[in-house]
């Protein structure tokens, strides 16, 4: 007797991956990434006030700067003069329109990411050492908030 072909069942086999993580390893390892927790929409802009596209642009940013890690983009020449992709700041900048939030630590890194024109992502990394020290992913952007305007850091 020959077996009957079953197309819905070979269909879905077919579709399944092959991989195991340990077979991807390079596409998880220090790879940036971006968390949210510490967002504050009572300075800059929030989501809401961003048009679907400058939203759509940010999320294709976001997709396209975790495919490296956070040396890289320190290193990535952006826009005029020296200026790079992602620029680590240290302390909170003396000439801004934004204030420190309470909910943020006093120790962390201030950064920022170069979006479209004006328009930056400013949060904070965490030294290395620190996240040895408190087990915590040193790979991490955290976001705190959407300026669009370029407010946060006055270089004029």
């Amino acid at each position: 007797m020959s077996k009957k072909s079953n197309r819905k069942k070979e269909r879905f086999l077919n579709s399944l991956p092959e991989n195991l993580i340990e077979n991807s390893l390079q596409n998880f390892e220090n790879k940036i990434n971006f968390n949210f927790s510490f967002f504050d929409k009572t300075q800059g802009q929030d989501f809401k006030d961003w048009t679907k596209k400058q939203l759509a642009e940010l999320l294709e940013k976001l997709k396209y700067y975790s495919k490296e890690t956070i040396e890289y983009w320190k290193k990535q020449r952006a826009g005029q003069k020296s200026s790079t992709v992602l620029a680590v700041y240290g302390k909170f900048p003396g000439r801004s329109d934004f204030n420190h939030p309470k909910h943020i630590p006093l120790d962390v890194e201030w950064a920022r990411f170069r979006l479209e024109g004006d328009s930056r992502v400013i949060g904070f990394v965490i030294k290395k050492e620190e996240c040895q020290r408190h087990n915590i992913c040193p790979d991490t952007f955290y976001v705190v908030f959407l300026d669009n305007t370029h407010d946060f850091y006055k270089s004029k």
